[in-house]
């Protein structure tokens, strides 16, 4: 409870949701289905709170456990005394405690354990509490050189590094300079000496200088990289008259005593050779973990995005991954995304066969009844563009767009792409994937490893584990949101849905071509390894279209299908029947009707109660039909066409700290830097947004937008 009651603080959530969360989370439920259908435990928490409680009890847990430890370990030592076990249990974080255990903390061998093992503890002991004595210093320190110590100096030396390593490991010492470092220090970097930067990737941190409370997160994986790579050197610095007088405060010196210089020199060496480098360490790791995690969620809200980017259903598709000297490559769907054909065209350099190339899509054009052609974004995409253009303009209902082809080779190469098409070249593979993605982004874009999409940040900088537990859980959020036709759906976007995994996900692809489609979802518990409570997590999330029951197409849970059924005879009796638009009748019957008494008869929440509702108003419905749909071209544009002041309609390829990079259908994307976005608001990949072109500097490719007010 005392974990709990901690979470309740720190998220801002009452006592009991967070404590039926936690219980729903451990009984094994899945956060897609515990957001869905136990909204009434929960207090409709979403996904991502759901997540935030998780992780955050989990942090809480190992954080607990920890302090155990170290209690444990300290107490075997015989050093735990009332005031260090208080402190221990007072921490509130890993590194309070780590603080706490450092100079208890098992060490390999330096200066002041070597200094102990002769002896000099009790005179280090004296430095530190600055005695005032009647003896020379000759005199105290004779008794050491008759124990070993070969010199006077050596003796002073020794007790010095002792108090030296006192001083860095002081639990407040630690935690006042981390401070003064986080608020008041800065970092610098400058080109090596002799590296060599090619393509001036970090010219701007050739002599960079900034206060670290400053920094902004791809800053910081600039410098991580360009240190990485050795073309910068990087430092930080804290302010050390402050770090000196927090170390004074709490190690003072006395002018009267013999060791005050003793004690000066400990303390410069503990600052300059234990203490600073190892809270710069500590703001280093610090600044590069909230960078990464910064990082990771700007990937993982552009991939959301782009998963959710809506269908363009009815074209039929012929994909081009486009190429120079192997040849365009050419695939065509039909709108179920049944591969028809494919081949290869040669309309660029070297060959140069343009005529042929026009002769062969048009006659595929023809024999197809295509309409919409798809282009992959890499080399030649735009000098494919300009062919493909001339072709569309020619036949009136037939446009073009551009996409990203970022993962297709990636999939191509795939065991997925492999079993999927046994007997198609691996370069055909890729077209087949650019023309599937518009389709159906969420269906397609699932088969590749997200890391290969390509919509973040130093993405391949960042913790590869966490990046990828992040990703995983953006397409699972992704994929329950829209649900999945049990029927046609893919082992790769089976394997997403909650509760299902890729064990599951094959058996009900082998008990589907076995024994035909499903059309029942209580038909899924035939399938092997299909058990109760893994039906309970995914049935929800899985529709049959054209089914026996009318239910089994919507994200209504069959566990509420009878209070379903009873709305739906309250529904006919009172507004249906007297209304042609249902989507109307039963959005007027939520904001008339007193829906407590009703929730409180059918013996269910009000929330389920509300979904349940929004599910009867449009059944089936797909949630990316609310996003509006990309731009489709039939003509081509080039930066020579754009002119400063003109106002164009682009979409968002990419989102990232400094800004939105747009495509305006020309050779390179436009950045809409962060300053001339409009205050409050919010922009995600996929978006149709009107911005004004301020510039244009052909020379370095690049267009400067601002957006439309």
């Amino acid at each position: 409870m005392s974990i709990i009651n901690e979470l309740a603080k720190t998220l801002n959530l009452p006592v009991d949701n967070i404590q039926k969360t936690i219980s729903l989370l451990q009984e094994g439920n899945t956060i897609p289905f515990i957001a869905r259908y136990r909204k009434e435990m929960t207090g409709s928490l979403d996904e991502e709170q759901i997540r935030k409680i998780s992780s955050e009890y989990s942090r809480l847990e190992n954080l607990e456990e920890r302090r155990q430890v170290i209690l444990k370990t300290i107490n075997a030592q015989g050093n735990l005394t009332d005031v260090l076990r208080s402190q221990l249990l007072a921490a509130a974080n890993l590194t309070e405690l780590e603080d706490l255990y450092l100079p208890f903390r098992p060490k390999k061998r330096t200066r002041a354990m070597i200094a102990r093992e002769k002896g000099l503890e009790s005179l280090a002991d004296m430095i530190k509490k600055q005695p005032v004595v009647d003896k020379s210093l000759q005199e105290i320190l004779e008794p050491y050189i008759s124990r070993g110590v070969p010199s006077p100096q050596m003796a002073l030396s020794g007790a010095c590094d002792i108090v030296a390593e006192l001083i860095s490991d002081h639990a407040t010492v630690r935690k006042k300079v981390r401070e003064i470092g986080a608020t008041y220090g800065s970092i610098a970097s400058e080109k090596t000496k002799g590296s060599e930067d090619k393509r001036k990737v970090f010219e701007l941190y050739y002599q960079f200088h900034q206060r670290l409370k400053d920094l902004q997160p791809h800053q910081v994986l600039a410098l991580n990289r360009g240190e990485r790579e050795r073309i910068l050197k990087v430092d930080i610095i804290i302010p050390e008259q402050d770090c000196l007088r927090v170390v004074k405060s709490i190690f003072p010196a006395n002018h009267n005593s013999i060791f005050y210089d003793a004690l000066n020199l400990a303390i410069d060496d503990g600052i300059q050779r234990l203490l600073l480098p190892a809270i710069k360490r500590d703001l280093r790791r610090s600044l590069t973990e909230t960078a990464e995690s910064h990082a990771i969620q700007v990937f993982a809200n552009n991939l959301y995005s782009l998963l959710t980017q809506p269908p363009l259903a009815g074209h039929v598709v012929l994909g081009i991954d486009p190429g120079f000297r192997t040849g365009s490559k050419v695939a065509v769907v039909d709108p179920t995304g049944k591969l028809l054909t494919t081949t290869t065209i040669y309309p660029h350099p070297p060959q140069n066969q343009k005529n042929d190339a026009q002769k062969m899509l048009n006659a595929l054009i023809d024999a197809h009844q295509v309409t919409l052609i798809v282009i992959g974004n890499g080399t030649a995409s735009r000098e494919t563009e300009s062919f493909v253009a001339e072709i569309v303009k020619q036949r009136p209902g037939l446009y073009y767009l551009i996409t990203s082809e970022a993962g297709a080779s990636v999939y191509s190469a795939s065991h997925l792409a492999r079993k999927e098409f046994p007997d198609l070249d691996v370069s055909l593979r890729g077209a087949v994937s650019i023309a599937r993605r518009v389709q159906d982004p969420l269906a397609e874009l699932v088969k590749i490893d997200p890391k290969s999409i390509g919509v973040g940040m130093y993405q391949h900088d960042v913790n590869q584990t966490q990046l990828s537990q992040a990703l995983g859980q953006v397409i699972e959020t992704a994929v329950n949101n829209v649900g999945v036709e049990v029927n046609t759906a893919s082992a790769a976007l089976l394997t997403y849905v909650a509760g299902v995994g890729p064990t599951l996900a094959e058996n009900i692809i082998e008990h589907r071509d076995t024994y035909g489609p499903f059309y029942d979802r209580l038909e899924l518990k035939a399938v092997k390894g299909m058990g109760k409570k893994t039906f309970e997590q995914s049935v929800g999330f899985l529709r049959i279209r054209d089914g026996k029951n009318p239910l089994d197409a919507t994200a209504i849970h069959p566990e509420s299908y009878g209070i379903a059924e009873n709305i739906l005879e309250e529904l006919k009796r009172n507004i249906i029947n007297k209304s042609s638009d249902q989507i109307t009748a039963i959005q007027k019957f939520k904001e008339t009707e007193d829906l407590e008494p009703l929730a409180q008869a059918l013996n269910t929440g009000l929330p389920t109660l509300l979904d349940i509702l929004s599910e009867l108003a449009r059944p089936g419905r797909d949630p990316r039909e609310d996003v509006p749909k990309p731009i489709l071209r039939n003509d081509i544009l080039s930066m020579n066409d754009l002119a400063q002041g003109m106002v164009l309609k682009g979409t968002i390829r990419n989102v990232v700290d400094f800004g939105v990079f747009v495509d305006l259908g020309v050779e390179v994307d436009g950045l809409l830097h962060r300053s001339k976005i409009q205050p409050n608001a919010t922009l995600t990949v996929g978006d149709v947004i009107e911005v004004e072109i301020i510039a244009i500097d052909c020379d370095r490719d690049r267009i400067a937008l601002k957006m439309k007010e």
